[in-house]
């Protein structure tokens, strides 16, 4: 792997207080004519998974943004481990998404860079000694079990396992928040479902703070009704129908958020707009 010459990053901001790790008051976004987020409140306590559903071009990918400051919102507060990312400095901000990792929606990999150099990418950034990101780097990919990848390039890699890589990325320096954008669009449902038990698998291993992004609602419930066995390695169903208690469901429709709850909450709402889009 080689060591990038690049610009030594500052210390992240400490948190500013012992609330949740991510919480949106009355966030609002137009970009043009059109009102992307309307007054939209929530927060992500430490430890807690939340499924954003809704139509697509329904502002869930916007949202995502806006939680990692990468967009400032026109009206309302966003908060980023206590800090309020509207408020501050770039450079301060930069350090501050140091602690959340990130999967987008196409994996967006370096094509130049082989799998090694992809996942290892932020601690090259950090200036972590080779051996050290070497080791890391070993250690996020067996958790995606792809660490027979390491020299390969994402050209030579299948869609599924780019999405494996990006995980691996995104949790390389395991992270205080994991952000997912639809972390299955565009695959097929068996390749879908093994992303998704990787997702389940990060949940129970670390009890990482994420908010989850998808359209397909077959993942959602396969989120919030199966769990991570550790001492058999695998990802089961929860016994008795059960249902984690520590993921819940947000929906978005056009622009408001109409349901922040539970999946039993959810399934059984008299909403006629979520009684539609759940069939």
């Amino acid at each position: 792997m080689s060591q990038a010459a690049v610009v030594e990053q500052p210390k992240p901001p400490a948190d500013q207080s012992d609330g949740p790790v991510l919480a949106f008051e009355d966030v609002s976004i137009h970009f043009e004519d059109k009102v992307v987020l309307d007054s939209v409140s929530f927060k992500v306590v430490k430890g807690e998974t939340r499924v954003l559903l809704g139509p697509a071009g329904g502002g869930k990918s916007v949202l995502l943004k806006l939680a990692n400051g990468l967009l400032r919102p026109d009206s309302g507060r966003v908060f980023l481990f206590g800090n309020d990312v509207n408020t501050m400095a770039e450079n301060d901000l930069l350090a501050l998404r140091s602690r959340v990792g990130m999967v987008f929606q196409e994996s967006a990999l370096f094509d130049s860079l082989d799998v090694a150099d992809n996942v290892a990418y932020r601690l090259q950034e950090e200036h972590i000694p080779e051996n050290e990101t070497h080791d890391r780097v070993v250690e996020a990919l067996r958790f995606v079990e792809l660490e027979n990848t390491l020299q390969k390039f994402p050209s030579e890699l299948s869609g599924g396992m780019r999405r494996r890589v990006a995980i691996a990325r995104a949790i390389i320096n395991k992270p205080d928040l994991l952000l997912y954008d639809s972390p299955t669009g565009g695959l097929d449902p068996i390749t879908s479902t093994t992303i998704m038990e990787l997702v389940v698998k990060q949940r129970d291993f670390y009890s990482t703070a994420a908010v989850l992004v998808t359209h397909r609602l077959q993942d959602a419930f396969l989120l919030a009704t199966h769990r991570y066995d550790k001492q058999a390695n695998k990802v089961e169903p929860i016994a008795n129908k059960g249902i984690d208690p520590h993921t819940s469901f947000m929906v978005l429709n056009e622009g408001k958020l109409i349901f922040d709850g539970s999946l039993k909450d959810l399934v059984h709402s008299d909403d006629s707009f979520l009684q539609d889009f759940l069939a």
